[in-house]
């Protein structure tokens, strides 16, 4: 790990979904702490996994890690930030205010922005404050994948800017008196993400085109922000032992190809590369093990692959009522565009109409489908596109009966940062109104933002009915369509993994509390149909079985795999493929 050569106090891992940084920012941890380092590890992801990896349970303090001395983490936990955050707010005017006022601000303090800000709140607190961090000699940052981590991280200067530049002493947070008390913290953040001898980003990302691609994205945002001490990991490069084996031959091959054609942005960064692990990685001896290729020992028996259909059985049932919205929701990194793009172009080429879009901040559905498809239209939801449309018609409802003061105060609230997830939101609502015409179907963003966005659903009406003149129909019928089985089916994917089933079985149970059943579970890049002879990937199979045994056993009466594939499958065709119902023996290499 080239990073820790020397290791600077802060250190921030982050990439696309799925590409290890977790497991990255856990070995690293781990290595520092065994040299005698006082470390805390901690994960802004609202989906944290910190937890399964270190085997240990963690709340919103530090907590010891078994078998780790001078190892401390904890999780940020975004609801329990906005409760502290709210009665920090309201406490002081209890008893001094008259009992209405102190109701009111409490519900000034209970909307979707209270949440967002109370956990930036946190994360500035631990990144550019010492109450919790001082007594540490490094402070690691395991972040949620990119999009939400460029908007955590670009957080600092929205708000240090926006209170800045506020003069009216309002914001859809309500008084601005508490937040312009942390704007000396907000600043002292921003400082300390660009100060090279006190911060380093680690981009974390796997030998593949979109992973990489997604790096150099990240890297150039992140560096116009000031985030200039940049490092880059490359994690799980395979290489083949068995020659014979045709799967080690092609999945080296890709990772090959991959790292040649780095893109311009990343070359120039200092590059730590780390080998695909034969085992799992959860568990403090198997995150020390990180960087060793010997296999252990698997203890459970391979399933065969004829237990689990391939993803072409589902769509017979996906097709039947000839409308609705198909979500594939997950783990980042497990395939939920390939599996929407798949299922799309399934349906399309039944001459169904199609709409496939996203709610994913970093999107590649276009990438996947590679060009045009008959009876499949393309779209996303754009975050910046979504907000300005929404300000304009907040003036246009809202602020049409205002004087010119009020217009004022109105327009200053609309530009808080807070405002694109009020717009992204209703967006997404419209997206889903769209399916009572034809198919819908969207590839949501990885599962914490996900779980944000429809746990957020009543704090949001709040809000757009008190920005905007009304509550859009979109909007108020959100929830009854979701929840209706006959309009909206999820398909919930993931990899044979410990982590990402297990994320996707803690989703399932969130959404299931909010009256959404899941349609079937995907799981994706298997090697239990394939025949491999390399000493790595048998390993690596006999250990994924438990995890598709564990799926089909205790999660899910309907589910569908999906094999690895030889060629990324990019394109009408190949997409078609993975459909097709012999999908699994077709593309097993000769």
């Amino acid at each position: 790990m080239e990073f820790l050569k020397p290791p600077t106090r802060v250190l921030f891992f982050t990439g696309k979904g799925g590409v290890g940084k977790t497991s990255v920012a856990c070995a690293a941890a781990v290595k520092l702490a065994d040299a005698g380092k006082r470390v805390l590890l901690i994960s802004t992801d609202p989906a944290s996994n910190l937890d399964e990896v270190l085997g240990v349970r963690l709340g919103n303090t530090p907590t010891a890690v078994p078998g780790v001395s001078n190892l401390k983490a904890m999780n940020i936990d975004p609801e329990a930030s906005a409760k502290a955050y709210r009665e920090a707010m309201v406490a002081p005017y209890r008893g001094v205010l008259p009992d209405a006022a102190v109701a009111s601000m409490e519900e000034q303090f209970s909307g979707s922005c209270t949440l967002e800000i109370a956990a930036f709140d946190e994360f500035a607190r631990l990144l550019g404050g010492t109450a919790t961090t001082g007594d540490f000699d490094h402070v690691l940052f395991d972040t949620a994948p990119t999009g939400h981590t460029l908007r955590l991280l670009s957080l600092p200067s929205a708000w240090d800017g926006f209170l800045s530049a506020n003069t009216t002493g309002t914001s859809c947070l309500g008084p601005l008196a508490g937040l312009q008390a942390q704007q000396k913290l907000y600043a002292d953040t921003v400082k300390a993400l660009g100060d090279p001898a006190a911060t380093t980003l680690v981009l974390v990302a796997r030998p593949d085109v979109a992973a990489l691609r997604e790096a150099e994205r990240t890297a150039g945002e992140l560096a116009a922000l000031g985030v200039r001490n940049q490092h880059l990991v490359v994690n799980g490069v395979f290489r083949a032992v068995e020659t014979a084996d045709p799967v080690a031959r092609a999945m080296e091959r890709r990772a090959e190809e991959a790292v040649s054609r780095m893109p311009t942005g990343l070359t120039h960064l200092p590059r730590t590369v780390i080998p695909l692990a034969p085992n799992g990685l959860v568990g403090i001896d198997a995150v020390r093990a990180m960087g060793s290729t010997s296999p252990r020992p698997a203890t459970a028996p391979a399933t065969p692959a004829s237990d689990v259909p391939p993803l072409g059985s589902l769509i017979d049932d996906l097709a039947r009522h000839g409308h609705g919205v198909i979500m594939t929701m997950g783990k980042g990194g497990v395939g939920k565009t390939t599996v929407a793009a798949a299922v799309a172009v399934a349906l399309a080429d039944r001459g169904l109409p199609v709409r496939l879009s996203t709610t994913d901040p970093a999107a590649h559905v276009a990438a996947a489908l590679n060009g045009e498809v008959p009876n499949l239209t393309v779209s996303r939801i754009d975050p910046r596109a979504e907000t300005a449309a929404y300000a304009a018609e907040g003036m246009a409802t809202a602020g049409k009966d205002l004087d010119a003061k009020g217009r004022a105060m109105l327009e200053e609230d609309l530009r808080s940062p807070c405002t694109e997830e009020i717009a992204v939101f209703r967006a997404f609502a419209a997206a889903v109104a769209g399916g009572a015409g034809g198919f819908v179907v969207l590839d949501t963003a990885p599962t914490g933002h996900t779980i944000l966005l429809l746990d957020s659903a009543l704090a949001y009406h709040r809000e757009v009915t008190r920005q905007a003149s009304g509550m859009p129909e979109a909007v108020e019928h959100l929830l009854p369509r979701l929840r209706d089985p006959d309009f909206t089916r999820v398909l919930i994917v993931t990899l044979p993994e410990a982590t990402p089933v297990h994320e996707a079985a803690k989703l399932q149970a969130d959404l299931k509390r909010a009256g959404i059943a899941p349609f079937a579970w995907v799981v994706n890049q298997c090697l239990t149909p394939l025949a491999v002879t390399d000493p790595v990937l048998v390993s690596r199979r006999a250990h994924e079985a438990r995890y598709v045994r564990e799926v089909v056993t205790e999660h899910t009466r309907r589910a569908a795999l999906i094999p690895w594939q030889v060629e990324p499958p990019v394109g009408r065709g190949p997409l078609l493929a993975l459909t097709a119902p012999a999908a699994a023996e077709e593309l097993v290499p000769e």
